[in-house]
């Protein structure tokens, strides 16, 4: 019999809830230290007050809930689920307090959009925002990409612990041995990464004339929110603003990196080359990137005079293309100009989102690696009906070790799979019933599900509270991959029941 939620529960997530906050509360020292930088003494009493609320918080917890005890698998996923909705409530309250957004639901709303890693944004008169609320916006994708759970692993956790928070993250892939070092090389591929693209992006816009200090400004926060598919930008054009096809394909490549998993970046850094073109994954990204693209291409049979060049059409079609693939909602057009593409072209961008990249990368999605995991369970089908009955068949494929498809690996793909489909239906559904269009709604609502950010003009300030609240549950739902959720939803109910 599988034993019932009990108070226990309650003081093992508290206790290390309390832990991950106290993580949370130092990490915003940065935008303290950039707006003693930048003399933005308003925006450095915001983080104060920030840090004190969240260290308060964890106090509390810590106090009625000091003893330190093992982790269940449930308790694991509660933590998670829990962490995320808590850590987007407390890291509104600067952005909220800096008055760039109308309402504290937006400043969460842009909280939950950076954790994340979805890039849709509420915020107003982003151009004038102070420096250190600019570089907290992309700081949290930086942290949400690798997942907040990796921050306090590398510091609070240990053992089973670390292995049943890190499974929670909606992560299945241990790279080294245990999930803590595997947190380290994580963290440690990102601020390596960190610092190459940051200056290289930098290099690009000294020589288009920005200045040193708001190049490397600039630099450091499309890289984190690039390399972590967030799709951020300091500037509201958001890429269109810097109107640079080198710096886009700069973009690209960083983007790309973001959408790959981890296990291919630890195989390159070890010297197995041979990875980026033996890797299931990675052919299988390479497939439904073309594939996508030439349904977009397809829809805009007949408007292509709408563009002014062959190479213009090309770089504004693949770079919304390649953005909402991977994940990172990055533009180099306006949201107006996008919604008026013609229909088939924008369903084969949604498509592309709903896909999304990699497995146990800082993309979202459905994520190539099930993609592929259908395409093999239907060949090794046919190959079964195929053969005589006495055969047995299997089908294998190599994703940094050979793997062998099981009905457990398919199973567990094809729940995730629809409860994807469900999630971005029902944001179309809400969309229609509020007045918007369909299409316009599904578009919208993949965005949001799959952690994308590119958008066609819904989400502004002004849409319906309760669609904001439904993209908000869409953004966290769809980045924890819905298990997580599942358990603290029945946690809650089981509290509310006694």
């Amino acid at each position: 019999m599988i034993p019932d939620f009990s108070k226990d529960d309650i003081f093992v997530v508290s206790h290390y809830l309390g832990k991950i906050f106290i993580a949370l509360g130092i990490a915003q020292l940065l935008p303290i230290f950039v707006g003693v930088i930048s003399r933005e003494f308003g925006a450095v009493i915001d983080f104060f007050i920030s840090i004190i609320a969240c260290l308060a918080f964890a106090s509390i917890l810590l106090y009625f809930s000091p003893g330190k005890q093992e982790i269940n698998w449930r308790q694991g996923m509660i933590i998670v689920a829990l962490t995320w909705f808590l850590a987007m409530c407390f890291s509104a309250l600067p952005l909220y307090l800096s008055g760039h957004y109308s309402c504290y639901l937006d400043a969460c709303f842009e909280s939950m959009s950076a954790y994340a890693t979805t890039g849709l944004v509420l915020v107003q008169d982003l151009d004038h925002m102070s420096n250190a609320h600019n570089i907290w916006r992309h700081f949290m994708c930086f942290i949400g990409g690798q997942g907040i759970i990796l921050v306090a692993l590398v510091f609070f956790f240990r053992g089973s612990d670390a292995l049943r928070i890190y499974i929670g993250e909606a992560r299945d892939d241990k790279i080294l041995p245990n999930s803590i070092t595997t947190a380290k090389f994580i963290w440690m591929v990102s601020f390596t990464y960190l610092i190459i693209g940051s200056l290289m992006l930098a290099i690009v816009l000294l020589f288009h004339g920005l200045p040193f200090s708001r190049a490397i400004f600039h630099g450091l926060c499309i890289f984190m929110a690039g390399w972590d598919t967030a799709g951020f930008a300091p500037q509201s054009q958001n890429i269109l603003y810097y109107h640079s096809p080198s710096f886009e394909i700069v973009t690209i490549i960083i983007i790309l990196l973001g959408a790959t998993s981890f296990g291919v970046h630890y195989a390159v850094w070890t010297g197995k080359f041979r990875e980026l073109r033996e890797d299931f994954e990675i052919k299988i990204l390479m497939f439904t990137i073309f594939f996508t693209y030439m349904i977009t291409l397809i829809g805009f049979s007949g408007n292509i005079a709408d563009f002014p060049d062959v190479f213009s059409f090309f770089r504004t079609t693949f770079y919304q293309l390649i953005s909402g693939h991977t994940g990172v909602g990055y533009s180099n057009i306006y949201s107006s100009a996008l919604a008026n593409w013609p229909e088939l072209a924008i369903f084969g961008i949604i498509l592309a989102m709903g896909i999304g990249g990699c497995m146990n990368s800082t993309s979202g999605g459905i994520k190539v690696f099930r993609i592929g995991l259908f395409y093999k369970s239907m060949k090794r089908e046919i190959r079964r009906l195929a053969y005589p009955e006495s055969s047995y068949v299997k089908e294998f494929f190599h994703h940094q070790r050979e793997i062998s498809i099981d009905d457990t690996m398919i199973k567990n793909a094809m729940v995730i799979t629809v409860c994807y489909i469900l999630l971005y239906i029902s944001g179309a559904v809400i969309a229609s019933f509020l007045g918007y269009g369909f299409l316009q709604g599904l578009f919208e609502s993949v965005s949001a599900a799959a952690n994308v950010g590119l958008s066609i003009g819904i989400t502004d300030p002004s849409m319906p509270a309760i669609l904001k609240i439904w993209y908000i549950f869409e953004m966290w739902a769809g980045r924890l991959e819905f298990f997580a959720i599942f358990i603290l939803l029945r946690f809650l109910v089981k509290i509310v029941k006694r």
